[in-house]
């Protein structure tokens, strides 16, 4: 691992992240990477404070196996995991983040231990009776040594020896400081000297207080060993408890350091995606600051990128392995969230040269070592920088073009650097080869740091040696050298990759433009949408005032006097009248000469006075009417046609026969039904009607007689004849 990172430049950076881990670990996190980033986003709605600094455990937890005892400092360390997790189930955590909270079960003697102790890792008062009454006494001792010490200083006879009257605690020892001869006023052993050559000194006098400190503290060990032996008990019945939240605490250890790398800087997590396609997308690497970001597609097989020295090219190759690297193991960096990166089994780059004096190797058989390695292996991404480097560049340009070839039939991605035109070429034809050159500003003399895909780049190398001193005369003697036709092809390359530039440019326009259609599309149904639901929202508001009139009209034609009658008559009509609805049509631009409609009348707009308009309609009238009245209407005029007169007598019938059949309902909604049913023929005019409800049990047909019996609007009923339902159906006359 440490030997990728650094051939990639990502060592600092990982070393920033390993910082904000509670303990030290591998960054590999191993399971299922969806699952980790789905909790890591859970994690990240709440705010919580990062766990302490922890120990490595797997020592302790070996040494609990062997039933062996373990020291204070171990039994905190274990502590602080459990009061972190009791810190964490605190939390009302949503899904899967709290399924995995709620797996961990904490064992009510394993909560009790972490109330023995303090956030100084000092036993408790109340945990041990002997232990309390050792820790009073030494609290005693230490006054008496202090009173004693106190009271030497306050002797005439070492007064002209004190350099200061303050007793000084040096090594954990009580002591006064005194200049030298003082051994001839007191008896005193010497712990320290200070900067300025003064002695710090133990009075004897002190030395039966300090002997019975000292046994104090011996008691006090013993019985701190007996808790610990107590501790390392209970812990080893709970071994496996404990093996289980180590492990989860280093899970979640991951997860609190990468939440917290991410908001540095707002960087962003890119999970490794199975689509075939891979690009980044404004992608900084982090070993550069300021650095230019960098978009780029390599979805191909094959990455070849071209062009000038110093160009970036180089550090192009290190981004689109880092990205990767960095998407396997689930760390954040700064690139947009629209970056797709490949999920590959393993990552590999060529980029040293393997020549040294320890080694004994060529540069070019190191390079073919690198690459025997690959034809074993399976999807894989591989870095190759400067492809070409220790060998004869056109024998090297046929033997690359094969080796390619068949790491693209193996399923292996490769992204090369070169400035071998010749390999360039003959990989130009293949499909799987995506073509990139670094661009170069002729103008100012310098690399721009840009790349274009989709053409071979120049090199640029007698430019870029006169930019770093090469005297102009010898750049222009190697230019002659070099001969008229390669610079020929210098020029096709240079003119190709200005093709290539307009063909991006119009391109992206295309694109804009096609953004911009997208953005009306969306407007224009956002806008049907919203007017889908005005039209829905006056469609409810019609049918309930409809309703309300409706059931006026009802009261109205139930109502047995007749000034009640016309009361509930004027209320429904009030009600009808004031319906109103919202009028909603298109702005449209009329002018003389339009086909146009007003209501229900069609014509031809014939002229315009402000808000007013005239209209001939079919028939040959002309008619003022608001403008804004007026709808478009693209039917063309009917032929006037001669009217024929015509008389038409209409006589009422003396009776009229309408049906109802009440069959297989229930007794209230029968009912219901009739009454809706005869009210409704009222309305229409009709003299009788028949109502078909059957014999059945006889509920039903006595449910009908009783109502009839109650109506007011009936002149009389009785049973139909036998062919119209006998028993079993009313003939009511209205």
């Amino acid at each position: 691992m440490q030997d990728i990172l650094k051939k990639l430049d990502l060592t600092d950076y990982i070393d920033s992240f390993s910082k904000l881990l509670a303990r030290d670990k591998s960054i590999i996190l191993e399971g299922d990477i969806n699952l980790h980033y789905k909790l890591i986003s859970e994690l990240s709605k709440f705010d919580f404070k990062e766990p302490q600094k922890i120990l490595n455990l797997d020592r302790a937890l070996m040494h609990i196996q062997k039933q062996g005892i373990l020291k204070v400092d171990e039994i905190i360390e274990f502590i602080k995991i459990i009061k972190y997790f009791s810190y964490l189930k605190r939390f009302n955590f949503d899904g899967k983040l709290q399924e995995w909270i709620d797996k961990i079960i904490i064992p009510e003697d394993i909560l009790k231990i972490c109330d023995y102790f303090d956030d100084r890792a000092n036993l408790k008062d109340g945990v041990d009776q002997d232990f309390d009454m050792i820790k009073n006494a030494i609290s005693k001792n230490k006054e008496s040594i202090k009173q004693s010490l106190y009271k030497i200083i306050n002797s005439p006879k070492i007064r002209t020896y004190l350099v200061d009257s303050q007793v000084h605690y040096v090594n954990g020892e009580e002591a006064i400081l005194v200049r030298g001869g003082f051994n001839h006023v007191l008896k005193a052993s010497v712990i320290n000297r200070s900067n300025s050559g003064f002695f710090y000194v133990l009075p004897h006098s002190t030395s039966a207080l300090k002997q019975e400190q000292s046994d104090l503290r011996n008691k006090q060990e013993e019985i701190l060993l007996k808790i610990c032996k107590e501790i390392s008990s209970l812990f080893e019945k709970n071994l496996m408890f404990l093996k289980f939240i180590n492990k989860e605490f280093d899970r979640f250890d991951h997860y609190q350091a990468r939440l917290f790398f991410a908001k540095i800087n707002d960087k962003n997590f890119i999970i490794p995606s199975k689509k075939a396609q891979n690009k980044l997308v404004d992608f900084s690497h982090p070993a550069i600051s300021g650095a230019k970001p960098i978009s780029i597609d390599f979805t191909k097989s094959v990455v070849m990128i071209t062009g000038v020295n110093a160009g970036g090219k180089t550090m192009m190759l290190k981004s689109i392995l880092s990205a990767v690297l960095l998407s396997k193991y689930l760390i954040p960096y700064n690139a947009h969230k629209d970056t797709t990166v490949g999920n590959f089994k393993s990552i590999n780059a060529v980029l040293d040269d393997p020549q040294s004096v320890k080694n004994d190797i060529s540069t070019f058989a190191g390079r073919m070592v690198e690459f025997s390695k690959l034809f074993t292996s399976k999807n894989a991404i591989v870095g190759v920088d400067e492809i070409e480097l220790g060998t004869d560049s056109d024998e090297a340009a046929s033997l690359f073009k094969v080796i390619i070839e068949e790491l693209i039939r193996k399923d292996i991605k490769i992204i090369i650097t070169t400035h071998h035109k010749r390999l360039a070429a003959l990989m130009a034809s293949n499909n799987e080869v995506e073509l990139i050159a670094a661009l170069y500003d002729e103008e100012n003399r310098k690399p721009t740091y840009e790349f274009l895909q989709g053409t071979i780049g120049r090199s640029y190398a007698f430019e870029t040696a006169s930019r770093y001193g090469i005297p102009q005369n010898i750049v222009n003697k190697a230019k002659e050298v070099y001969g008229d036709d390669k610079d020929k092809l210098n020029e096709l390359i240079e003119r190709s990759s200005d093709l290539e530039k307009d063909y991006k440019l119009k391109i992206q326009k295309l694109n804009n433009e096609i953004e911009n259609m997208e953005r009306l599309t969306r407007n224009l149904k956002e806008e049907k949408e919203n007017l889908d639901n005005h039209i829905y929202s006056e469609k409810s508001k019609l049918h309930k005032e409809y309703k309300d009139a409706r059931d006026e009209a009802k009261k109205a034609i139930k109502a047995k006097l007749v000034s009640q009658s016309h009361q509930h008559l004027n209320i429904s009509h009030q009600k009808v009248t004031q319906i109103e609805t919202q009028k909603i049509q298109d702005v449209v631009e009329l002018k003389v000469g339009d086909r146009v409609k007003y209501r229900s009348t069609k014509g031809t707009l014939v002229s315009i006075k402000g808000s007013k308009a005239f209209i001939e309609n079919d028939m040959g009238m002309k008619v003022q009417v608001k403008l804004s009245d007026l709808q478009r209407s693209g039917n063309p005029p009917k032929v006037k046609q001669v009217p024929k007169k015509a008389t038409l007598t209409v006589q009422k019938p003396d009776s009229g026969s309408v049906t109802l059949d009440l069959h297989g309902q229930r007794a209230d909604e029968a009912i219901e039904n009739l009454d809706k049913f005869l009210s409704d023929a009222l309305i229409a005019g009709f003299d009788e009607v028949l109502v078909y409800h059957g014999i059945g049990t006889g509920k039903l047909s006595y449910a009908v007689k009783v109502f009839l019996d109650k109506y007011p609007k009936i002149k009389s009923y009785k049973d139909a004849d036998a062919h119209q339902g006998g028993f079993g159906a009313k003939v009511i006359k209205l």
